[in-house]
């Protein structure tokens, strides 16, 4: 896996001077990335406001409505964003992996190590009041994805004969907890997240370090 994988928001510091570009969709690129920034610090949407990302990005608080109608709108559309990236980035650590389930483990380690780089989009894109009054879809990709990687690991006889969206969904509830709780709780002494997911990896879904069934 990749633990090197720049943050879908990129670099704090990177505030521009006032932009000439008025409208268009550069100015809309920019910025949903000014708000994946501050949604990463904020870790809450309703802490964010239009007027700051206008000032993160460098043009007037109008700029960015013309693109956006509210904040909701702008947080939703950040937020599919993060997933979207987030989603090609579990892919390609997957396809790294020499056996379903190498790749399985590898899609649940990276989220877990995704989740470590950016917390704040973590709690925003799962804790957030958004996240409780507006139904987020995309999100429904991952987790099709990880079951399907289930149930590649039951196909190839590497995990038991089992109904892989419910192993998936016990899966997926295990690891969102384990890297929830790290979100925040940090300061409790955690064990490595690799022992942990290969922990749920036995348990839940049938596999050894080896890749056989228990």
């Amino acid at each position: 896996m990749d633990e090197t994988t720049s943050a879908p928001a990129g670099p704090r510091g990177g505030r521009q001077g006032r932009n000439p570009r008025g409208q268009g969709e550069r100015l809309r690129d920019d910025v949903i990335a000014a708000a994946l920034r501050l949604l990463n610090e904020l870790g809450d949407d309703q802490a964010l406001s239009m007027r700051a990302v206008a000032r993160e990005v460098g043009v007037a608080a109008t700029s960015v409505y013309i693109h956006f109608a509210d904040r909701d709108a702008l947080v939703l559309a950040a937020l599919e964003r993060f997933h979207g990236e987030l989603v090609a980035a579990v892919d390609q650590a997957e396809a790294g992996a020499a056996d379903p389930a190498g790749r399985l483990r590898a899609r649940v380690l990276l989220l877990g190590r995704w989740v470590q780089q950016h917390p704040g989009l973590y709690k925003v894109l799962h804790e957030s009041t958004l996240n409780q009054r507006v139904a987020m879809s995309f999100k429904q990709e991952l987790a099709e994805r990880t079951t399907a990687a289930v149930q590649r690991c039951i196909d190839a006889g590497l995990a038991p004969d089992d109904d892989a969206a419910a192993v998936s969904l016990d899966l997926r509830a295990a690891v969102h907890g384990a890297v929830s709780m790290r979100v925040n709780q940090p300061d409790l002494p955690w064990p490595p997240l690799e022992e942990q997911v290969d922990r749920f990896l036995a348990k839940l879904v049938g596999l050894t370090a080896g890749g056989r069934t228990e």
